[in-house]
């Protein structure tokens, strides 16, 4: 169990650095200034190097058979738990569809839109509606009720028509389907935090037992 915990670790950590350092996401939250976003991945990544190093303590915690390492293995375990499952639920409270991070590029949208007649902006915008296939905040309308003129990178190439979905909805797709991954990698962790400490627990009363059974025999 404690070699799945080191390979599920190392998997979170190489998700989540990717996460971090992919150049498309990285362009996304610069442009969009969502930085939230990063919250969760940072916890995670902490998370999983202390979770490879509780590893190899547990290895040597169990080697041993020393009670006092092995409570503090279980310490380890626990807080590690949290960490993970502070992560996991953090990540998805600013990645997933109707959660805090849909404000936060609403507002950054209409920001853009707003400033459309700016380089930068009009920009940004092209990169981000040609990408993921969607059009303003929460659709064509957005350009509309702000007297902008709709840009053609709204309009599907093939048929003409605009895009339906706004950029709000689309970015909290593609973000879930991406982050839903690493919270489910931590949560994995979480169930194998629980199963190592019960089992840790269960043979320091072994280790006690064993001592207590030859206890009387060293006395004589």
């Amino acid at each position: 169990l404690l070699s799945w915990q080191k390979i599920v670790g190392c998997a979170m950590f190489g998700l989540s650095i990717w996460m971090r350092f992919e150049p498309m996401f990285e362009e996304w939250v610069e442009f969009l200034n969502m930085y939230e976003f990063y919250i969760g991945i940072y916890l995670l990544i902490a998370t999983s190097v202390l979770v490879m190093a509780i590893a190899f303590i547990g290895c040597a915690a169990a080697l041993m058979e020393h009670i006092i390492t092995l409570y503090v293995h279980v310490g380890l375990q626990a807080f590690s738990f949290i960490c993970c499952l502070t992560g996991a639920a953090v990540i998805l409270d600013y990645s997933t569809y109707d959660s805090k991070i849909q404000p936060i590029i609403e507002r950054s949208m209409y920001s853009l839109i707003s400033n459309s007649h700016h380089e930068t902006a009009s920009f940004i915008l092209r990169v981000i509606q040609e990408t993921v296939g969607c059009c303003g905040a929460d659709g064509p309308r957005d350009y509309t009720q702000m007297r902008k003129p709709l840009p053609t990178e709204c309009r599907d190439t093939v048929t003409g028509n605009a895009f339906h979905h706004g950029c709000v909805e689309e970015l909290s797709w593609f973000l879930e389907a991406r982050s839903g991954w690493l919270a489910g990698i931590a949560m994995a962790l979480c169930m194998l935090h629980v199963i190592i400490a019960v089992l840790s627990l269960t043979l320091v009363r072994a280790i006690k037992k064993e001592e207590e059974s030859i206890s009387p025999y060293v006395k004589r």
